[in-house]
């Protein structure tokens, strides 16, 4: 293993937006004298739903941003983001229903805008603003159909502008030291083979909200919604969203080719409904990638599965496992663990321990010689305490907004635009096909590409 130190490394870093996370009454110093310097940067939200509500959070911790508007067809979510605002920034954003009044009444001022959607409504919402010449961060997936997302892709390429998608764990740097330190410069896990990913959910009950706050029904048709349990519960329905295939299952299948700097060749999966009564996509689904030739120029199958009916099996991870080791990786850093095989030396890991590349082993049962072949009990070790541009607690979204905001700035470029998250989605609708056919399904250049 060649040597390594966590200098290596800053250079990489230095593209993920750093920043530190301020207290409350920092921020509002920091965010006074962002604006009145000049740094300021004019942003709209488009929708507060659950994710609106997650991204508006790291919003309010970046200092120079300054909102301007906010849309949303439901009064309760424009109210709760307004407020917010009020309260950590001491902003007063003007609030939409519609979108295109939005970009009718402020396009011009307009530096970026931030779309949290359904995933239906991604594409017409984002062309439009870049159309207006806003650059956009739009959430995952881009859309629930191939050609809704080819259209941002190529919206982006003939606006100029830029467009972001939101796999943050491309921003994230845990992930970017995973990516070019421990597989590349270190070869960590040695010959990667095979890899295995996840995301298992407890069963979780329908969203429902009393009828004193619902929207018009003449509003949710405007809008493309049947009625109000369609609009809370959006992800499970066809026409609107992809179900868990695409809402968890695109951040980790994205990371797989990311990992193993690789596009899947094929895909076989299955899924299975029933449990909820009243959804259109599966509830649980299982797939197996397919890649020819991955950076290590060697075949690698991926298996994925996404289940919303158990939350057993250690939550939400991707593994890559080698003939020396494994990586496990997790936005939780308590589940992101590396594992020496029982066939290398531990000197060399502890070598490398010592040196800050990875974290220390922890107590692991004795192996004989005699078992090495066997599955027992692997060591253990860990990411090392500080890696260049993390900050502990800092929100996971955060440095994805914030590669972004810097790319509006002029500061760095983008970690994951509409053409590469393309790619990444490409194989998440592929995946979705197969279920459909009950067959594997190869993958041509053409899936990847938009012309």
């Amino acid at each position: 293993m060649e040597k390594c130190t966590r200098r290596d490394f800053l250079k990489t870093a230095g593209i993920v937006g750093g920043g530190i996370v301020l207290s409350s009454g920092s921020l509002l110093h920091a965010q006074e004298a962002a604006l009145k310097g000049g740094k300021k940067v004019n942003v709209a939200l488009i929708g507060v739903g659950a994710e609106g509500k997650v991204l508006l959070e790291s919003m309010l911790k970046i200092p120079y941003i300054n909102f301007v508007a906010i849309c949303d067809i439901w009064p309760r979510n424009a109210k709760y983001a307004f407020v917010k605002i009020l309260r950590g920034v001491k902003q007063k954003p003007k609030i939409y229903e519609d979108y295109k009044d939005v970009i009718k009444n402020h396009a011009k001022e307009l530096d970026a805008a931030v779309i949290a959607t359904p995933d239906f409504w991604h594409a017409p919402h984002t062309n439009a603003f870049l159309e207006a010449g806003v650059n956009v961060y739009c959430e995952k997936m881009m859309s629930d159909t191939v050609e809704g997302a080819k259209s941002m892709v190529r919206a982006m390429k003939k606006s100029g502008k830029l467009l972001q998608i939101g796999h943050q764990r491309k921003s994230n740097p845990r992930y970017i030291y995973a990516h070019d330190v421990l597989l590349r410069k270190v070869g960590i896990c040695g010959t990667i083979m095979a890899c295995n990913g996840q995301w298992n959910r407890a069963v979780t009950k329908d969203i429902v909200v009393n009828k004193n706050v619902e929207i018009p029904q003449e509003t949710l048709k405007k809008y493309g919604y049947k009625d109000m349990h369609q609009f809370l519960n959006w992800r499970w329905f066809k026409g609107l969203g992809g179900g868990a295939i695409s809402d968890l299952g695109a951040h980790q299948i994205d990371i797989f080719a990311w990992m193993l700097g690789a596009r899947p060749s094929a895909v076989m999966a299955s899924g299975n409904s029933g449990y909820y009564e009243n959804h259109d996509w599966d509830d649980n689904v299982m797939c197996i990638f397919e890649y020819d030739k991955s950076f290590q120029g060697k075949p690698v199958q991926a298996f994925y599965q996404v289940l919303t009916t158990t939350s057993s099996g250690g939550g939400y991870f991707e593994s890559f496992m080698g003939d020396k080791g494994t990586l496990k990786m997790s936005e939780n850093a308590d589940i992101s663990t590396l594992f020496r095989e029982n066939s290398v030396l531990k000197e060399e890991w502890d070598k490398l321990a010592k040196e800050g590349v990875i974290g220390e082993g922890g107590a692991v049962a004795a192996v004989k010689k005699a078992d090495v072949r066997e599955s027992g009990p692997l060591a253990a070790y860990g990411f090392p305490k500080e890696i260049p541009g993390f900050v502990e607690g800092k929100p996971i979204h955060m440095y994805h907004l914030e590669n972004f905001f810097g790319a509006v700035q002029g500061k760095n470029k983008l970690s994951c635009d509409a053409a590469h998250a393309f790619e990444a989605e490409a194989a998440v609708f592929k995946a979705r096909d197969a279920i459909a056919a009950g067959k594997k399904l190869t993958f041509s250049e053409s899936d990847f590409v938009v012309d």
